[in-house]
Order: C-alpha cells, then sequence, then structure tokens
C-alpha cells in the first residue's frame, strides 16, 4: 500500500504513522517521539532536567484537543509512553475487493477521530509499534462492519434492513446495535495489533509490551477502549465519571485464577493459584489460613499443605501486585516473549490484550464548551485522584474560556501537576514515572482539518 493511500485516509492531527508492512521485519523498532510533537515546545516554567513537551502552538490536533508528556522515571533512557491521534476515515469495501474502496453516498462513508496512549514496559518498542499500528488494525476492523454501521435504525430497537440483512430476526431479539459493532471492531483490533506486535518483536529479536487506552469520536458517541492501568475520565461542571477501569493482578484475580484452575500447567508447578493474606514459609504447615480460590469473592479457611508454600501466582497488595512476580498490569499489549525470572514459564496466557470499552452517547448529554474527557498514563494517577484532577480541569477552563489554546495548555499543567511543591495544583507531589496526558473537548471546536 501506498504513503499516499494512507495519508488520504489519516490525516492531521499526527498524521498518525503509516502502518507496518506485512511480513517478517528483521531491523528494530527505532525510537522516536509521537509525530504530532515535531517542533514541540517546552511548557512555561518547564524543569530544564524533566521538560514538559506538547505539541508546537498553531498544530491543532483533533478537536483542538491538548496534548502534554514528560519523562520522569529515569528507569529508561527513553520515554516509554507513545502517544498516536488523527482524523479516521471509513469507507466500505465490497466483498471479495479488499484493495477496492467504493466512492459511496454521504450516508456510507464514515469519518472519526482517534486518540490513543500507549504505556510501554521493558522497553519502548510495543508501544512504537502500537502507535504505528492500532489505528490501522482498527479502521481495517471497522470498514468491515461499516453496512450495518450506516444501516438505517429506529432510535429504540431494529427492524426492516438492519445491522445483518441476513439474520434480522436474531438482531432484533438480541437487541444488537450499531455501537455493539463498533464495540467489536476495537475488540479485534486490540487483538490484530497484539499478534503484529508478537510477530515484529520476534522478528527483530526485540522484547517488552505496553497498555493501551485509545478514545474514537463516532457516529455521535465516543468510544474509550482499555486494556491495562492507564485512565480515562469524564469532566464535566457537575459530574465526574471513570470511563476505564484499570486492569492489574488484583482487579483480574479471579479471571487469572480460573485460567490456572483450567490449565494448572501454567504454572509451571512452581506457583499456586490460592490467594492467601501473606506469603506462607514452612512454619505454617499444617496451620488454619484464610484463603481465597477462582470460584470465590469472600474467604474461606484451611490448613496449609506443602503445595501452597509456592509462590502466590499474585503476589503483593496495591500497586506492589504483581502476576507471576513479574507484571504489574494483566492487559495489554505484546510481551509474548517475556518469562517468569530464572523459568520458561510465559505470561502470555494471562495477559489479555481484549479492552473494556465503554460508550458515551454525546450527542444525548446536553454538552457543553468546559466539558472534557481527560486521557493519561498511570504516573499522572499515581498522584492525582479523579476529584483533584477534575478540580483543576474546571478551575483553568472557567478562567479561560475565550483561549483558543486553552486545552493544549490544560494538558500541560496537569503534566507540570505531577512535579512537585512548585506545581500549579500546590499538591507538592511528585510522579516518578512518565505522564503523557490527552484533553479532549467533547463539543467539537472549531480547527483546520481538511476532510477526508
Amino acid at each position: 500500500m501506498s504513503a499516499g493511500w494512507f495519508r488520504r485516509r489519516f490525516l492531521p492531527g499526527g498524521p498518525l504513522p503509516a502502518p507496518l508492512p506485512p511480513g517478517p521485519r528483521a531491523s528494530p523498532v527505532p525510537y522516536r517521539r509521537p509525530r504530532f510533537l515535531r517542533g514541540a515546545g517546552s511548557g512555561p516554567g518547564a524543569d530544564a532536567a524533566r521538560p514538559v513537551r506538547c505539541p508546537a502552538r498553531g498544530h491543532t490536533l483533533p478537536w483542538n484537543a491538548g496534548y502534554a508528556e514528560v519523562i520522569n522515571a529515569e528507569k529508561s533512557e527513553f520515554n516509554e509512553d507513545q502517544a498516536a491521534c488523527g482524523k479516521l476515515c471509513i469507507r466500505r469495501c465490497e466483498f471479495g475487493m479488499e484493495e477496492e474502496w467504493l466512492a459511496l453516498g454521504s450516508q456510507e462513508f464514515l469519518t472519526g477521530h482517534y486518540w490513543a496512549l500507549f504505556d510501554g514496559h521493558g522497553g519502548p518498542a510495543a508501544a512504537i509499534l502500537a502507535a504505528n499500528t492500532l489505528h490501522s488494525c482498527l479502521r481495517r476492523q471497522l470498514e468491515a462492519v461499516v453496512e450495518g454501521m450506516v444501516a438505517p435504525q429506529p432510535p429504540l430497537h431494529l427492524s426492516g434492513r438492519c445491522v445483518c440483512p441476513s439474520d434480522p430476526q436474531f438482531v432484533e431479539e438480541k437487541g444488537i446495535r450499531a455501537e455493539d459493532l463498533v464495540i467489536g471492531a476495537l475488540e479485534s483490533a486490540f487483538q490484530e495489533c497484539d499478534e503484529v506486535i508478537g510477530r515484529e518483536l520476534e522478528a527483530s529479536g526485540q522484547a517488552g509490551g505496553c497498555t493501551a487506552l485509545v478514545a474514537v469520536s463516532l457516529q455521535g458517541k465516543l468510544y474509550v477502549a482499555n486494556a491495562g492501568d492507564s485512565r480515562a475520565i469524564l469532566v464535566r461542571r457537575n459530574e465526574i465519571r471513570p470511563l476505564s477501569s484499570e486492569f492489574t493482578p488484583e482487579t483480574e484475580r479471579q479471571r487469572i485464577q480460573q485460567l490456572a484452575f483450567v490449565y494448572p500447567q501454567l504454572l509451571g508447578g512452581e506457583f499456586t493459584r490460592l490467594e492467601f493474606p501473606r506469603r506462607l514459609k514452612g512454619d505454617d504447615l499444617g496451620q488454619k489460613v484464610l484463603f481465597r480460590d477462582h470460584h470465590m469473592s469472600g474467604w474461606g479457611y484451611k490448613r496449609v499443605g506443602k503445595a501452597d508454600l509456592k509462590y502466590p501466582l499474585i503476589h503483593g497488595q496495591g500497586r506492589q501486585a504483581r502476576l507471576l512476580g513479574t507484571l504489574a498490569v494483566s492487559r495489554g499489549l505484546g510481551d509474548h516473549q517475556l518469562r517468569v525470572l530464572d523459568t520458561n514459564i510465559p505470561l502470555k496466557p494471562f495477559l489479555l490484550a481484549v479492552p473494556q470499552v465503554t460508550v458515551l452517547d454525546m450527542d444525548q448529554m446536553g454538552l457543553q464548551e468546559e466539558d472534557v474527557v481527560v486521557m493519561a498514563t498511570d504516573g499522572l494517577w499515581d498522584v492525582l485522584s479523579n476529584e483533584q484532577v477534575a478540580r483543576l480541569v474546571r478551575g483553568f477552563l472557567l478562567g479561560h474560556p475565550e483561549d483558543p489554546h486553552r486545552f493544549s495548555e490544560l494538558a500541560q499543567m496537569l503534566v507540570q501537576s505531577t512535579q512537585g511543591k512548585d506545581s500549579p495544583s500546590g499538591e507538592g507531589q511528585v510522579s516518578y514515572d512518565d505522564v503523557s496526558v490527552f484533553v479532549i473537548p467533547l463539543l467539537p471546536q472549531s480547527q483546520g482539518d481538511s476532510g477526508c
């Protein structure tokens, strides 16, 4: 596929990076920052050692969204966060004509917008691949179902021409809506991208993984898809609403234990799937202790046997919890080569690439100018709560109602609020992780984007 062909479908703010060509790649993934940061400046008052980066003034992102980032951790030579955004144009392809696009009427030509954050671990390679690939996977999946997405639908149920003409009764009985097709496309796109990352990293001899948080605006709805521990929240004048849930070994304990119950060989004889209040030792043999198994949300008692002394499948509490003593997240992309230290036990079977998807019906919300979605990697949420972020957002936007760059400046201010006692929030908190933030206004803003 030609670069020109792709650029016609993904336009600035980005542009979104070109998708990877098919087939193995022998060269390592080159490190680079998001393309929309070319010519980036630093936020006012930025620490010279940890400058806050943002798009160059005058470079407009989709919907006039704001973006800012900072590298904090010194855990890596590189910033392991990556980001992508752009206009998403979806056309319908006739069956059997995968490479020939139909110039359809406006009702069958969809335009959306895409924003994504990828928080890498074990190096930046997986996050870079995800930033270069996921939007292409999503476009392909959406084009496979676009006929159903543009079919005329009554407001409350489907009848007549529906999202699947061959099975109208099934569609109506199940209450399948156009948004269910978008959700399925997002889920399939994450899975497809994960497979691409696995092949690319194996071919280049690299390793690593990343979390993924994506927002897509399409047909009056905003879809937020999350696999990992980044977070998105809706902030309105009188409302704070979480739009994602963090996926950690603790929050997904029962799913992980269930997998170990069905496939005990995945534990390699080195781990116990049972959860105990603490790591058991030899002195605990024969003692009565609290425990939980995959079928339990509550707790029970059992007497400690030798098998219970094995290392726990999930160990630690809170942010210290680790899956197989190795990884702090339970969903994400990549990590196909990741093994438990000093063993050949892979973590991938326990790591899901499938996201949880939340849908906002923006057409039904009576939106105001200051209604925004804040998307950020976990470095922001480590030190600021939803309520603190909402307070900063409201105060800033109410104080800058006419500033055309207010969303960009708000993103910078949120990142600077993780920098310690001199931060605008005055909270005196410091994040020791990389931080990346999108601020997306829900009321579309005037901007210079051209058509698809």
